[in-house]
């Protein structure tokens, strides 16, 4: 069936409904539509025989829906309305939620029910949420709607012959006055629930040493207390602020910025306020920090049961600065020093990694030299994972990748994705030609020909898909909140195993004939001989596109998906 997707931007939703209707056999073009009438000019351009909507912020034309099956995928369950559903839902700490396809029509999120999905929601940020349990159930729905209108006999449900789930209704925009933390009243468990209902957008608007800032992030501190609203410490780029009870590390900020005035780039809270912060103290965490409960707030944990080691890392919209690769680079080199014979390498729910941070790049005084650190740094990174011979390491991808995360991925034994991951396996929609030893790695794994159609296309692409083309070894079937655990059963199993002896003895001879063939050495120099010259050249793409992206501009570039359906 020819599918169109018509979305107000290429999130990681319509990137995996791109993906998995495609994995089905279905032919679809994407159109990224900001406004209405552009909508009407795709429809008329692509004739598509449905139109499905993963994320559309304006309402679809008339003329539009009066005319053909229009499917809106709203983050919210039946008899709920409003463009702020999943914030509200988070901000109120409901227990459960869900999704709903329904039909477009004249009032927005009104139409008839094509399908619904329901999940339970954990206490993570908004954005892990969406990208998690939101995703598993909105595919599950769109899939289902898909079928329901390809066999041609199905007749959606009017809404209002349908019971409204617990705390659904109509509800406004959440704007900043609803965010907004009053420091000196809210208890540690408000602060965190406001913060998590805007951690990646908008943020939490508030008023920090003198200035005026969005909050993005927030975890909770144990043990440190101080007057409601004093920052108190930091620690791996972090602040720490108190509350009435406790206190909560903000991990990112982003400055508020006037009209006419360019959007500032989200940044580790330390680098936003450098020349502002007062003398506080750097509270360092070992390279191994514990992971669970009542341990140190830590971007890098690690943990050990048995023989399986699982060094995990969560940093904020996947990005990894120069810093954030070389204290993951100093925790790899810990765990190597331990007595296991598995080592994980991520095993949390959401994103593994999207490789260089564009946002510290974008803010430094030099983005080019910067530029020039930050991809050293993780070709330092997947260096020490490429060369590991002395044990068995698992990249265990529990949300998506792209970039250079997904080629530091690729550096391990094997690669496990839970079954709503999107990996992004290139680097030429941000201008660049890539390193982390892509030119080595991907071919190993998916073969030339493969590796050329995937970098060239650009193009998401599912689990299932990542596994049938070699891209990943498993694909493991689970909610993210039971990614962890599965990822730990199953490394312990391939531990105690009889095959994974003789895979290591065959790790470190494979090891010994690539530097006879392909030495890792002349594959970065090679790379990065081209990463150079764009990085400083001021006349690049890369530049423009990196302000674009960073700054939620429009891209010098035209829209970055396919555009027909001969890409299907």
């Amino acid at each position: 069936m020819r599918i169109l997707l018509v979305a107000s931007a290429y999130n990681s939703l319509t990137q995996r409904v791109h993906a998995e209707l495609r994995n089905r056999g279905h032919a679809v073009a994407v159109e990224v539509t900001p406004a209405g009438r552009d909508v009407v000019a795709a429809v008329d351009r692509h004739d598509p025989e449905l139109i499905v909507a993963p994320l559309l912020k304006t309402a679809v034309p008339r003329e539009v829906w009066t005319a053909r099956t229009c499917l809106i995928v709203h983050p919210g369950p039946v008899g709920d309305r409003g463009p702020s559903s999943l914030d509200w839902a988070v901000h109120e700490d409901a227990a459960e939620w869900g999704v709903t396809v329904l039909q477009a029509e004249e009032e927005m999120d009104a139409g008839p029910v094509w399908a619904t999905a329901e999940f339970p929601v954990p206490r993570t940020g908004k954005s892990d949420l969406y990208r998690g349990e939101v995703s598993d159930a909105a595919l599950d729905a769109v899939l289902t709607a898909v079928e329901r209108f390809a066999s041609g006999r199905h007749s959606p449900t009017a809404q209002d012959g349908m019971p409204a789930a617990p705390g659904a209704r109509t509800r406004p925009p959440m704007r900043q006055e609803t965010r907004r933390i009053a420091w000196a009243d809210d208890p540690t468990a408000t602060v965190l629930r406001k913060l998590r209902a805007a951690d990646s957008q908008p943020g939490v608007l508030d008023v920090l040493l003198g200035g005026e800032w969005f909050l993005h992030g927030g975890r909770p501190e144990p043990r440190l207390r101080g007057r409601p609203g004093e920052l108190l410490a930091t620690r791996a780029g972090a602040v720490c602020r108190a509350t009435v009870d406790g206190a909560v590390w903000i991990p990112e900020l982003r400055a508020r910025t006037g009209p006419g005035v360019p959007r500032a780039c989200k940044l580790p809270a330390t680098h936003a306020l450098a020349g502002r912060l007062p003398r506080l103290p750097e509270l360092s965490v070992p390279p191994l920090c514990p992971a669970g409960d009542g341990a140190p707030w830590s971007d890098i944990t690690y943990r050990e049961d048995g023989p399986v080691g699982t060094l995990s890392f969560s940093f904020p919209g996947g990005a990894m600065s120069t810093g954030h690769c070389r204290r993951l680079l100093a925790a790899y080199r810990a765990a190597c020093e331990r007595p296991t014979s598995v080592l994980v390498l991520g095993g949390t729910r959401d994103f593994f990694s999207n490789g260089i941070h564009l946002g510290v790049i974008e803010a430094a005084p030099d983005p080019a030299a910067e530029s020039w650190a930050n991809i050293n740094a993780m070709d330092d990174l997947v260096e020490a994972v490429l060369t590991t011979t002395d044990r068995l390491v698992v990249a265990a991808i529990g949300g998506n990748a792209a970039a250079g995360g997904v080629m530091l991925a690729l550096a391990a034994d094997e690669v496990w994705c839970r079954s709503g991951s999107v990996l992004n396996p290139h680097y030429r929609l941000m201008g660049l030609y890539g390193s982390e030893y892509w030119t080595y790695s991907l071919p190993r794994r998916v073969g030339a020909a493969t590796a050329e159609r995937l970098v060239r296309e650009a193009l998401p692409v599912g689990a299932g898909q990542a596994r049938d083309i070699g891209l990943a070894d498993r694909v493991i079937e689970c909610p993210p909140a039971r990614f962890s655990a599965e990822v730990t059963r199953l490394a312990q199993h391939w531990a105690g195993s009889s095959g994974a002896q003789s895979r290591l003895v065959a790790k470190k001879a494979e090891s010994e004939r690539r530097e006879a063939v392909t030495p890792l050495a002349a594959v970065r120099e090679r790379e990065l001989a081209h990463m150079r010259r764009i990085f400083f050249d001021p006349g690049a793409p890369y530049h423009a596109l990196r302000r674009a992206f960073v700054r939620k501009q429009p891209s010098p570039a035209p829209p970055a998906v396919p555009h027909g359906f001969a890409d299907a």
